[in-house]
């Protein structure tokens, strides 16, 4: 409690004083200057991850849409993989190779939608993240 009136004190008996100074001017403007800097890198950014995402997207969409094609119009009679050595493992891998293969498909079209959706609610914090700041400023 004592040192938050010292420290409330020290603040009180600090008197800033402005003056009309060329210096002082020079570093305001650098400072405005940095502050525009950064927010069109920010804006930049912004753009980049927004093509970023719409070329994994696209790009996932093509390759998912190539491999389901695939799986699914290969006959189902013929393995995906044949293996020349005859293990219990691997004849069992051979044999259930299609419902692994669709399962794994799966799960990773699964894990790529919910990191689409996991990037485009970052990319719209960042954004209102940006505005509020601009409105502040």
């Amino acid at each position: 409690m004592n040192k938050d009136k010292e420290l409330e004190e020290i603040f009180l008996a600090q008197k800033p004083q402005f003056d009309d100074s060329e210096a002082f001017m020079s570093s305001l403007s650098k400072r405005l200057d940095a502050v525009e800097f950064i927010k069109r890198h920010q804006e930049a950014t912004l753009r980049r991850y927004k093509l970023a995402m719409i070329a994994a997207f696209v790009v996932g969409i093509i390759s998912g849409a190539v491999t389901i094609v695939f799986v699914l119009s290969a006959p189902a009679t013929i393995p995906l993989f044949s293996f020349q050595t005859q293990t219990v493992l691997l004849s069992w891998f051979a044999e259930n190779a299609r419902p692994i293969v669709t399962t794994a498909l799966a799960l990773l079209m699964t894990f790529g939608l919910i990191s689409i959706f996991n990037n485009i609610q970052d990319i719209k914090s960042m954004r209102s993240y940006i505005l509020k700041n601009e409105r502040s400023a």
